[in-house]
């Protein structure tokens, strides 16, 4: 997926959003995002179960009840991101960067949390290992 092919998909969703009938909600599902400039990107609803966001800069998105279900997050800097009710379920975090990440009511069940960096203890419904 290239940066234009992106950005088409998240103009559309922003539109969508505003429920202007041109848009279309944005489906990443199995997208390869790795290493991928997300800082500030408002995803939030975002359907990226699967998806390879390995390094991604996700720094400041809005991942508000995005689904992240099995999605490969392995470094991820995740700083100051809203993962308010997203879920998280089996995604890899390892090393990922959470500090000041708000995680409350995310869903984080089986997610692997090895080596990820937070500054505060996660607020979540669920466990994780």
């Amino acid at each position: 997926m290239t940066e234009t092919d992106l950005r088409a998909i998240l103009d559309s969703h922003d539109r969508y959003l505003r429920g202007d009938a041109t848009g279309k909600r944005a489906d990443l599902t199995y997208a390869d995002l790795t290493y991928a400039n997300l800082r500030g990107a408002n995803l939030r609803g975002a359907n990226l179960r699967g998806a390879n966001l390995t390094y991604a800069n996700l720094t400041y998105a809005n991942l508000t009840d995005a689904n992240l279900t099995d999605a490969n997050l392995r470094r991820a800097d995740l700083r100051r991101a809203d993962l308010t009710d997203a879920n998280l379920t089996d995604a890899n975090l390892y090393g990922a960067y959470l500090i000041d990440a708000d995680l409350t009511f995310a869903y984080l069940t089986d997610a692997y949390l090895t080596d990820a960096k937070r500054k505060y203890p996660c607020s979540s419904t669920n466990t994780a290992r």
